[in-house]
């Protein structure tokens, strides 16, 4: 893991859609991160901008998403005191769910954002963890993330779990992580570099040279 600062441009394939581009400019500091990029779907195209705190936990996301004849906004922040609040804005008709949040105490427990299809939202639990080096904890870690479905911009609770598989290695190049979602019963062994951002997500995405 590296704690100095520098910034890297990230590009990622759609596995579930080969033509869903996703990429990332991320700046790397001591314990915190902060991040713009987009996404190209065939239905929309997105743009957004991530900023955290020390600890890699999360101050504030915003995301735009635009659609043939609707577009909609969303401003997602966490307080130093732990509680989630959304600004949101919808223009034109489609029949998605209402952006923001509906219930902002199923958020009290959730550190993280967790951008729908995004890789790059994996990284902050992955480096609070620790997971990237064998002194990770051995047991299964479970975390509430406040996740925004794509492209509807709603914020849900999202019941996630994150352990190490294999710390990073300088030969291999990668670490592994094992990641599961309640949401959807869905498992993974995430492939990811020095950093902890993804090289390989099976069925979500995977990384362009």
């Amino acid at each position: 893991m590296t704690t100095t600062a520098k910034a890297r441009t990230i590009r990622w394939q759609g596995e579930d859609d080969p033509d869903r581009m996703d990429t990332a400019v991320v700046s790397f500091r001591d314990r915190e991160l902060a991040a713009a990029g987009t996404s190209v779907a065939p239905e929309y195209r997105a743009s957004w901008t991530l900023s955290t705190i020390p600890g890699w936990v999360t101050r504030r996301l915003t995301v735009q998403v635009t659609g043939k004849g609707w577009s909609r906004s969303l401003q997602l922040e966490r307080s130093a005191e732990g509680r989630w609040s959304a600004e949101t804005t919808v223009s034109g008709l489609t029949d998605l769910p209402a952006p923001g949040i509906a219930d902002t105490r199923t958020l009290d427990e959730a550190q993280d954002c967790d951008l729908g299809l995004c890789p790059l939202t994996n990284t902050m639990p992955i480096l609070r963890l620790d997971l990237l080096n064998e002194s990770a904890p051995p047991d299964e870690t479970q975390l509430t993330m406040a996740w925004v479905e794509m492209p509807s911009l709603r914020v849900l609770p999202s019941r996630q779990v994150y352990s190490q598989v294999r710390p990073f290695s300088p030969d291999a190049g990668h670490a592994v992580v094992l990641y599961s979602s309640a949401h959807g019963g869905f498992t993974a062994e995430l492939t990811v570099d020095e950093d902890g951002t993804v090289i390989d997500y099976p069925g979500l995405a995977t990384r362009l040279p």
